[in-house]
């Protein structure tokens, strides 16, 4: 069962803005915390620490090269389609799959965000993407083929995807301009401590399966059902605080249509060129977070393969990660207060530029320079997105956010379509993830010296929103 929708308003009313009642936007705030402790874990168990390491090895297996030393030979491949003429090394798989998924998110996510802004019942919207990428996700479980897992993961990828537009685009509906810097980076660091909790029994899990009568490819299984039922059971239960919004296009529909949408965010794209540094904004963003995406996608396929540790190691650096990224949230959000949200993520993008520098010296067999590599990664990974979600939310006209959302989350899928094809073309020509890992060092610069020029006083302005004191 779907959660309840609130009622149809009456005729005439439009309601976009967050409730004058500050009670009322608590309820609806620790909702949507709620949600981004749900959806978190798909990012942490299933992307950042089993599926890629799992992944390559059903390949290899299937390629007759189990095992971490024989895998990295470049000549091995595999064939997914069965013909000789595609073929891919094992190792590339999980960086091409994300390719692909971001490909097919590139002309849903438009789609998407367009109908979202148009329809009375995004609530109902965000349930249902949900429970579509938890049940491909619990579907791991029943197979351990490496063709029909690909698929499972895609199809859960692109629910994530989905939903994380819809999500997102509540935001400024329940928080006012002054409040969206706090309640983002609340909403980042319970994410990072609900990944945190569910990834403790994950670890546990694959650590222990030998004593528990199971095999390391069962556990990892098991792990990938928890995740779905973690998701779908958090998500109902933070899906029911919030409310439904309703603009004037959705007023008078029975339901958003298509082609008024898709019309309205081709006006969407066209206006943008009367605003500038909501553009510029973006674009910076593209690059930086590409930098950050890959660093987390490919975190497991780097310290497997490359590195030679465990999967327990690998488990328990990221579960430190993410414990330290939930306070390092926290104390971004304290700085940006004090210095300011822009200087804060700037300075953000210093340290991933030193992290990643670091990470390609790294030698392999050393789990404690993995694990204080791992700390530097905590410090900044949550602060630096959830103050970027805050400045965009800032830079978009009120009436449009799922719409403009959508954009967002298009360069966040976008610019991990330049990360992960990066990584995949180098990955399949050198057989390893070292190199890939140090070319994400010139997506921080750039990103970083486009965030410098963006006004963003003129672009908050330029879209008619309120200025916070602490930008």
């Amino acid at each position: 069962m779907s959660p309840r929708m609130s009622s149809t308003p009456p005729p005439g009313r439009t309601e976009k803005a967050p409730s004058p009642d500050p009670a009322q936007r608590r309820r609806e705030q620790r909702g949507w915390y709620v949600y981004d402790w749900a959806n978190q874990v798909f990012i942490t168990s299933v992307v950042t620490v089993l599926i890629g390491p799992y992944l390559s090895g059903l390949a290899c297996g299937a390629a007759g090269a189990p095992g971490t030393e024989a895998c990295l030979e470049p000549a091995v491949r595999i064939r997914p389609f069965g013909v000789d003429w595609i073929s891919l090394h094992p190792n590339a798989l999980h960086p091409t799959l994300t390719t692909g998924v971001v490909l097919i998110l590139v002309v849903l996510l438009p789609v998407v965000g367009a109908l979202a802004d148009h329809t009375r019942h995004k609530k109902r919207w965000l349930f249902w993407f949900a429970a579509g990428g938890s049940v491909a996700i619990s579907s791991l479980y029943l197979t351990d083929d490496y063709r029909l897992t690909s698929l499972l993961f895609v199809l859960g990828n692109i629910c994530y995807g989905l939903s994380i537009v819809v999500f997102h685009s509540f935001l400024p509906e329940i928080a006012t301009s002054d409040e969206r810097n706090r309640v983002s980076v609340t909403g980042w660091s319970l994410a990072y401590l609900g990944g945190a909790v569910l990834l403790t029994f994950h670890l546990g899990l694959v650590t222990f399966a030998p004593d528990l009568g199971i095999g390391n490819g069962e556990a990892v299984r098991i792990a990938f059902a928890s995740v779905g039922v973690w998701w779908l059971g958090f998500s109902v239960l933070g899906i029911r605080p919030l409310r439904n919004r309703y603009s004037t296009l959705a007023l008078g529909q029975g339901r958003p249509q298509l082609g008024a949408s898709l019309g309205q965010f081709g006006r969407t794209l066209r206006d943008m060129r009367n605003y500038p540094n909501t553009l510029l904004f973006l674009l910076a963003f593209v690059f930086f977070n590409d930098g950050i995406q890959a660093a987390v996608y490919f975190a497991g396929n780097f310290a497997v393969q490359d590195l030679g540790l465990s999967l327990t190691v690998l488990s328990a650096t990221i579960l430190l990660i993410q414990f330290v990224a939930f306070a390092g949230a926290l104390m971004m959000g304290r700085i940006s207060r004090v210095v300011g949200t822009k200087a804060t993520v700037l300075a953000s993008l210093g340290v991933w530029c030193v992290l990643v520098t670091c990470g390609y010296f790294l030698p392999p067999g050393e789990p404690l320079l993995f694990v204080l590599l791992g700390l530097g990664i905590g410090t900044v990974l949550g602060g630096t997105q959830s103050l970027a979600r805050a400045l965009y939310s800032l830079l978009i006209p009120s009436g449009r956010e799922a719409e403009y959302f959508s954009l967002y989350q298009l360069a966040d899928r976008g610019s991990t379509l330049l990360g992960s094809a990066t990584v995949a073309l180098v990955v399949n020509l050198t057989g390893g993830y070292r190199t890939a890992i140090f070319s994400l060092l010139v997506f921080f610069v750039i990103g970083g010296v486009l965030l410098w020029r963006t006004n963003l006083r003129a672009g908050i302005e330029a879209v008619g929103n309120t200025v916070p004191r602490h930008l």
